[in-house]
């Protein structure tokens, strides 16, 4: 699911309890909540879905039986009293997350599928909302209009370090102690780039 700027905001503020309503009462419609105000999620390209079903496939099967959780785009993360996000695809490893609750409040790793309307807010105020999650440790972005994933990593007093991968790449996860060939994240994704070959 792509997560716009602004897609649909409530001019009106909201108290939490109104949101998590509206959140629970909607069909098939997802709200994200930033200090006070609704925002309706908008729906995604068919390569968005495809990528986003590749990333929780991979790591699920590579962390099955183990103590860490995939969550797809229906589990908000709860970052803060005001905050709620819903990722494309996030792990979580604590079991403080597990039970019958309705967010996940300990996220690991994060991953936000790209969209051209999105990117830069995924690179930017979205992730500056993540960054203040204290138990993220990789905030992981997969580019739609390329085979391209970039990685950001929680290094020492609060830094985070960027890692680029691309065609041809294992990328890593460090804090989940796997590698993911970055072209298994592509499988059946038709990119642009890719009919304009077709064509010559």
């Amino acid at each position: 699911m792509e997560q716009p700027i602004i897609a649909y905001p409530d001019h009106t503020r909201m108290s939490i309890e109104a949101y998590l309503q509206l959140d629970y009462e909607s069909m098939g419609e997802r709200y994200e909540y930033v200090d006070g105000y609704a925002y309706m999620l908008a729906g995604g390209t068919n390569n968005h879905g495809i990528i986003s079903v590749n990333v929780s496939r991979e790591l699920s099967n590579r962390l099955q039986g183990g103590r860490c959780r995939v969550y797809s785009s229906d589990a908000k993360v709860r970052l803060a009293e005001r905050r709620y996000l819903y990722p494309d695809v996030s792990v979580g490893c604590d079991e403080r997350d597990n039970g019958t609750q309705t967010f996940l409040q300990f996220p690991r790793v994060i991953v936000e599928v790209l969209s051209p309307s999105t990117g830069a807010y995924d690179r930017g105020q979205k992730f500056y909302y993540y960054r203040t999650c204290p138990t993220l440790e990789e905030y992981v972005l997969v580019d739609t209009q390329q085979r391209a994933v970039d990685i950001y990593r929680r290094a020492e007093q609060d830094l985070w370090t960027l890692h680029f991968f691309r065609e041809g790449d294992n990328v890593e996860l460090t804090s989940l102690s796997l590698t993911i060939p970055l072209a298994t994240l592509y499988q059946q994704v038709v990119l642009a780039s890719d009919e304009e070959k077709r064509e010559d």
